[in-house]
């Protein structure tokens, strides 16, 4: 018998935009579709869920390993999407996530596995999502957009090229 490695059995990984930060969207007509899309979501994500104590991953991935060989047996979703948090922006609270296979190394994959393992990434990256504002990520995001807001109210509401 061997001892656990220290990778973790789950990986996962993501991009995390306030959407409080979020003030109006507009698309640039020569946007690339990728990023037009990307924007359209982030505007859909608004409408539906508000501002308020909700946060939008982007480039979310969760890994699954099912065996100590790295070559074979792991799963890997894409994730995104809008994450809901209580009032204090302490603990998520719910999610509306897009989860897709993106990769996979399992022969022996079948479909009820993967529509299982698609509902429990939802609730590993909830669990995540709470590690995420324990280790003061997201209070470090908040205070960066709180200074970049107050400076450009100091400026008249321009900062550099970012008008």
């Amino acid at each position: 018998m061997s001892d656990a490695s220290s990778s973790p059995v789950i990986a996962i990984r993501f991009d995390c935009t306030p959407l409080r930060s979020v003030r109006q969207i507009d698309i640039p007509p020569d946007a690339s579709p990728a990023y037009r899309g990307r924007l359209q979501r982030v505007q859909q994500a608004v409408s539906q869920h508000g501002t308020r104590n909700t946060y939008y991953l982007t480039n979310g991935s969760c890994t699954f390993q099912f065996t100590n060989n790295p070559a074979v047996g792991w799963v890997r979703f894409a994730v995104e999407g809008t994450v809901l948090t209580d009032t204090a922006d302490s603990k998520t609270v719910g999610s509306d996530l897009t989860v897709r296979l993106d990769k996979e190394t399992c022969e022996w994959l079948t479909q009820p596995a993967v529509e299982w393992l698609s509902l429990s990434v939802k609730h590993a990256m909830e669990a995540e999502f709470d590690r995420y504002i324990a280790a003061g990520d997201l209070a470090r995001a908040q205070e960066r957009l709180a200074r970049e807001q107050a400076a450009s109210d100091a400026s008249g509401g321009f900062l550099g090229m970012n008008l």
